[in-house]
């Protein structure tokens, strides 16, 4: 079975979405009614801006939600559909629309909200995160709780790959910990706050009441970054993505939950390839292929 996936923060890039928007009329159709629903041109930002512009938090968000969408539409023009969704941070709202859990314009706007209020978390509470290279989450853990001050795992990418997130002078005194633990190296990251830490409870409960005027349908499987796995009942959708701003990633746990529940293929869909290199360390019996521009799509198809 073939599975969809979204990548997160980080992927975006000048020129995205370019591609498959000038080959693909769905891929087309999605930035149209984008940038009509925002009132912006939304292939503007992705095409021309920057990598400052787009660095921006939400900038970065909008910009991956709809070249996810937008690739995911161009695969299905190809008549390739997943059979399970996920998505990294951000890419769960991708993963959710595609997965017909919500329509595109409620996208949209959680999207818009989500960028806005995590763009302005690091006012309300500053705060860093970090990668830490070459030590396993449990290891992590333990290292950290010999740390004084808010510092949790934030992301659990895959073995070998997890970004911390907490207090600036935490996520500073974790370093040496962690390499004393065995990290290999612990590589500050250029965010605007702390994303998935405790750090992140104002910035939740404003996404919260976004949230809660939000009705998810019962579409595709989709897997929360919360509980690494699909949900029974779509009204505690809201609930989750609210969390997801202040919890862990469950990246790994995800991917090897889809593969046990029968995924053999996964098809990232957005920009770049960073999910299926993460993939490929999770478990190496599946295959990944990534789709981001006319010829990644071409190559998925053959």
């Amino acid at each position: 079975m073939i599975a969809a996936i979204f990548p997160g923060q980080g992927s975006q890039k000048p020129g995205m979405g370019q591609s498959l928007y000038e080959g693909s009329a769905a891929a087309r159709a999605v930035f149209d009614e984008i940038s009509e629903s925002l009132h912006t041109d939304v292939a503007k930002l992705c095409f021309e801006s920057d990598e400052e512009t787009l660095r921006a938090t939400q900038n970065a968000q909008m910009a991956l939600f709809t070249c996810g969408v937008a690739a995911y539409r161009a695969l299905q023009e190809t008549g390739i559909n997943a059979a399970f969704f996920a998505g990294h941070s951000i890419g769960e709202y991708s993963a959710h629309v595609c997965a017909g859990n919500i329509p595109l314009e409620i996208g949209v706007m959680l999207v818009r909200k989500r960028g806005n209020v995590m763009a302005e978390a690091g006012t309300i509470a500053p705060g860093s995160m970090a990668a830490v290279l070459g030590l396993d989450s449990d290891a992590i853990k333990v290292a950290l709780a010999k740390v004084n001050g808010v510092v949790v795992v934030a992301n659990d990418n895959c073995p070998g790959q997890v970004v911390i997130s907490g207090e600036i002078a935490a996520v500073e005194a974790a370093g040496p910990v962690l390499t004393e633990a065995g990290a290999k190296r612990v590589l500050p990251l250029n965010v605007s706050g702390a994303f998935h830490s405790p750090l992140m409870m104002e910035p939740s409960k404003q996404m919260a009441r976004t949230l809660s005027n939000v009705d998810f349908a019962f579409g595709k499987p989709v897997y929360s970054n919360v509980t690494a796995e699909t949900v029974e009942n779509p009204n505690i959708w809201n609930e989750l993505l609210e969390q997801q701003l202040r919890g862990t990633v469950r990246w790994t746990e995800t991917v090897q939950n889809m593969v046990g529940d029968g995924v053999t293929r996964f098809i990232e869909c957005g920009v770049g390839n960073v999910l299926c290199g993460m993939i490929k360390r999770i478990d190496s019996t599946v295959t990944s292929t990534a789709v981001f521009d006319m010829d990644s799509l071409n190559n998925a198809t053959a």
